[in-house]
């Protein structure tokens, strides 16, 4: 890599709403900004494996691959790893039962998306790029 180029992350991210319409998010362990339950990929996995695994992982959410439907992918600053980018592809899916916080997740929030008072703590693919694309 050049002086110029920045490191990309590679992640998925998966939209779950509750029944009121607010978006589910999650604040790993030692980390400030909440964001999207979701991760980095295994080796040979697609986004939207990804996507099932790390929502079961983090929130206990057991989704279904074919009711999946992409929002976007977006390249945004990496909220917990300074100076580096993500591209995040992003995943909406019907509401289902979340377990609550498991694996490396500190803290679960909901958010309500079209909201004029966001709080200071989201990442910033989810403040600048999801959020505006579901309020569409």
């Amino acid at each position: 890599m050049s002086g110029s180029e920045v490191e990309v992350i590679r992640v998925s991210a998966v939209v779950l709403r509750n029944s009121d319409g607010e978006v589910l998010t999650v604040r790993k362990r030692n980390t400030a900004r909440f964001m999207l339950p979701g991760g980095k990929p295994e080796p040979d996995e697609t986004a939207a494996d990804t996507a099932v695994r790390e929502c079961a992982e983090e929130v206990g959410a057991v989704l279904e691959l074919g009711a999946l439907r992409t929002v976007g992918v977006f390249l945004a600053d990496a909220a917990n790893e300074p100076g580096l980018k993500i591209e995040g592809t992003v995943f909406e899916h019907p509401p289902v039962e979340i377990a609550g916080p498991a694996a490396e997740i500190e803290e679960i929030r909901w958010l309500d998306p079209a909201s004029d008072l966001l709080p200071g703590d989201l990442a910033p693919l989810l403040e600048h790029f999801v959020l505006p694309a579901l309020v569409r």
